[in-house]
């Protein structure tokens, strides 16, 4: 079997061979599958690319992001907290799929999708991936901007050209490098901004005013369960099409409760820390919680003293970093899995050009945060629950490992463009699209459409902000997966291994 998003030159490794010791150069693989000679660690090697791509200190705006929701502290602790570990435990789900079948996640889909059929995930999976790196470069850039504004080493626009080149540059060297320099960087990311976050978190303590988050009314039932969408589209939700892209390289007999286990671990730990802190400073103080929905980052700054700027810069700039270098990576995998044929550095390199021009549209044009943030991660969030919950259903239909091979000929077991699983995706996003507001989204005022006609009040009424359309749209994923797909799983796996049907010379795909 080969791949055309391979580089020439570098012959498949020998089963029997025994692991080299591993030079940092440019990672040549692509969506081919990783050879068992390449596979090394355990589970737990799981936790610092997910705990450095999550430790950013974006965790402490959220929660200002939740209180905004109009809920009492403990509604937000409590929705923030099973938003986080529900979503990375989705995470972790689609993690073993990474073990059982040595590829890249968007390539794994195709099981479910077909070989052609699965490039309509692929793309939204490189929309959502493109756009949290966009997002977090963004981010890092104005937090460097303001800590050398408030030292006063820089000001105004050179000072965020400049801020935007080195950190656009770091994320774009690490993506396009690889998977090797990717876990290198990420150890040190996780025991630096660690070490650094619990500073920060010293040093603000003194600001928390518990009767005044105490003080915080409570909200209903339906503004909790916005608040619990937001934090899984805003956490997990975000990763899921990402998640096996490093279990692929774990052993085949790797567990597959470690891989779970250790991936949700190792995404939640911080975020749930980071919360806890930013509820209590956002419920103390109600002019930093208004400031954090225009710049999440540098509004934090406001309330430390002069000779902590930098260490926060550093903390703050490593955590955004972790995660858009994880995200650069997957876009890239997602962008050859949507059909273009270039080596993976190329599409990582590519999906770094239109990261810098987003971050600059968001850095130096763009008049609120918040509002489209919000807005975008709604409206991929529904279509990429909807993935998820196939993806989750087909995997546990499935009793044995993925057929490798098939996974790249169209008219292998998994075939190519299987009715089902686009119809269920489709019908799951215009289901959800009719069940999630985003006013302060312009341009996403047409969703809602079903709020009226089935009762729930319409854009305006007590549910508009609910966001039911993310859950419904899983739900609806998952539930129809297991229904109505269970007899063409079973019809692939009593195939033999390899069989093709008459289809010898099918081209990798």
């Amino acid at each position: 079997m080969t791949d055309p998003t391979r580089a020439p030159g570098r012959p498949p490794a020998a089963p029997g061979d025994g692991p080299a010791p591993r030079r940092l150069r440019v990672e040549t693989h692509g969506l081919d599958v990783i050879g068992d000679a390449e596979r090394k660690g355990t589970p737990r090697t799981l936790f610092w690319p997910w705990f450095g791509a999550n430790v950013s200190v974006l965790g402490l705006s959220y929660g200002a992001f939740t209180l905004g929701f109009g809920i009492s502290f403990r509604q937000a602790l409590a929705a923030g907290a099973a938003g986080i570990v529900f979503s990375f435990l989705l995470c972790g789900l689609v993690a073993v799929a990474g073990k059982r079948g040595s590829a890249p996640t968007m390539v794994l889909g195709r099981a479910a999708y077909g070989v052609r059929g699965n490039r309509l995930p692929s793309v939204v999976s490189w929309m959502l991936t493109v756009g949290w790196e966009t997002v977090l470069c963004a981010l890092a850039t104005m937090a460097t901007a303001t800590v050398l504004t408030r030292l006063g080493w820089g000001g105004g626009t050179p000072t965020e050209v400049v801020a935007l080149l080195v950190v656009g540059s770091l994320i774009v060297v690490v993506g396009v490098a690889g998977f090797d320099l990717i876990m290198r960087l990420q150890t040190v990311i996780t025991v630096v901004t660690g070490v650094l976050t619990l500073a920060y978190v010293a040093l603000v303590a003194d600001r928390v005013h518990w009767g005044a988050v105490d003080a915080i009314p409570s909200g209903s039932a339906q503004e909790f369960t916005g608040a619990l969408v937001f934090m899984m589209t805003g956490f997990g939700l975000g990763w899921v099409n990402a998640a096996a892209d490093y279990s692929r390289y774990l052993p085949r007999t790797s567990s597959g409760r470690g891989v779970v286990g250790w991936t949700t671990f190792g995404g939640s730990l911080a975020p749930l820390v980071l919360l806890v802190v930013g509820l209590l400073l956002a419920g103390s103080d109600e002019e930093l919680r208004a400031a954090v929905a225009a710049d999440p980052i540098g509004a934090l700054t406001t309330i430390l003293p002069t000779w902590f700027l930098v260490p926060f810069a550093v903390v703050a700039v490593l955590g955004l970093v972790g995660g858009a270098v994880l995200d650069i990576y997957s876009s890239g995998l997602a962008l050859l899995s949507a059909g273009l044929r270039v080596p993976r550095f190329l599409a990582a390199l590519a999906d770094g050009v239109l990261m810098i021009a987003g971050s600059v549209y968001i850095v130096f044009f763009a008049d609120d945060f918040l509002g489209p943030f919000t807005g975008f991660l709604t409206t991929l969030g529904v279509p990429v629950a909807a993935w998820c919950g196939i993806m989750l259903a087909d995997l546990a239909l499935r009793r044995r490992d993925y057929d490798e091979a098939d996974l790249y000929r169209p008219r292998g077991r998994y075939g190519d463009v299987p009715p089902l699983p686009l119809v269920l995706t489709l019908a799951a996003t215009a289901l959800g699209w009719g069940l999630v507001t985003n006013s302060a989204a312009d341009r996403l005022d047409w969703q809602g459409y079903l709020l009226g006609p089935l009762g729930l009040g319409g854009r305006t009424g007590s549910w508009a902000y609910a966001n039911l359309g993310v859950l419904a749209a899983l739900a609806l994923g998952f539930l129809g997966t297991l229904a109505l797909g269970r007899a063409r799983v079973r019809r692939q796996e009593r195939r033999a291994p390899g069989s093709r049907d008459g289809d010898a010379q099918a081209p990798a795909v």
